[in-house]
């Protein structure tokens, strides 16, 4: 994770669990979560999609409209949706919160690089059956001004599991922290949480799905899967 509202949003989900594998959404105190949000997010997971209950302004501002209802993996491309849709249902079958890495792309072909984690919440069950999400933009903001992301293509996913994991799951090294002059301040990672890579994307050998991104080469194949004659970031 490298935004610190990913940080915070997962150590507060760590902390309402109160010895339970996931916390219920009627734990959650939106006043405890007041800066994140315009960022914040509920899916319904009870039905093939994952559907949004509800979204903060920004991020509604962000996609082009109002998101309740809508299908969450809607905007990302064929292989993406593949991914995802497995992807969440393990994080379900886990309790394990999901860290996602994205690219996302306006109609004229200007990129940003986002960060969405989702965490798996009861709701009067006693299996996981939503998410909480949080979903920041890691880049500039500028290429979204007068515009909305309209496509988004994952480039890293992660599972957040418990901190006993042994070092043989943790990833071969670190998400390379933010450049010195950035004014991004990182928070601690929560305790008794650590990031890991699921076995399964580690077997699976796909460079997309590193933790060492060149977000380089990542937006010149973005462009072409977005079918974007030049991508700008």
């Amino acid at each position: 994770m490298k935004h610190r509202n990913s940080h915070f949003a997962v150590g507060y989900w760590s902390l309402i669990r109160h010895g339970r594998s996931t916390p219920d959404q009627c734990d959650i105190d939106p006043k405890a979560l007041r800066r994140l949000l315009p960022f914040v997010f509920l899916l319904d997971a009870r039905q093939p999609s994952f559907t949004y209950r509800l979204a903060g302004t920004t991020l509604c501002e962000r996609y082009g409209g109002e998101l309740r209802g809508k299908d969450f993996l809607s905007p990302w491309d064929p292989d993406s949706r593949a991914r995802l849709s497995k992807l969440l249902r393990q994080a379900l079958a886990e309790s394990s919160p999901l860290c996602l890495n994205s690219l996302g792309a306006t109609e004229d072909c200007r990129m940003v690089e986002i960060e969405t984690v989702l965490m798996p919440i009861t709701f009067g069950s006693h299996a996981p059956e939503r998410f909480l999400g949080v979903a920041q933009v890691l880049s500039d903001v500028a290429p979204l001004l007068g515009r909305h992301i309209s496509f988004e293509r994952l480039v890293h996913a992660s599972l957040i599991r418990e901190g006993e994991n042994k070092l043989d799951e943790l990833p071969p090294s670190p998400p390379p922290p933010p450049p010195p002059n950035s004014g991004r301040r990182v928070l601690s990672r929560a305790p008794h949480l650590r990031l890991v890579v699921s076995r399964e994307l580690k077997a699976s050998g796909d460079d997309s799905m590193r933790c060492d991104v060149d977000f380089t080469a990542v937006i010149a194949a973005a462009g072409a899967a977005f079918a974007c004659p030049e991508a700008a970031y």
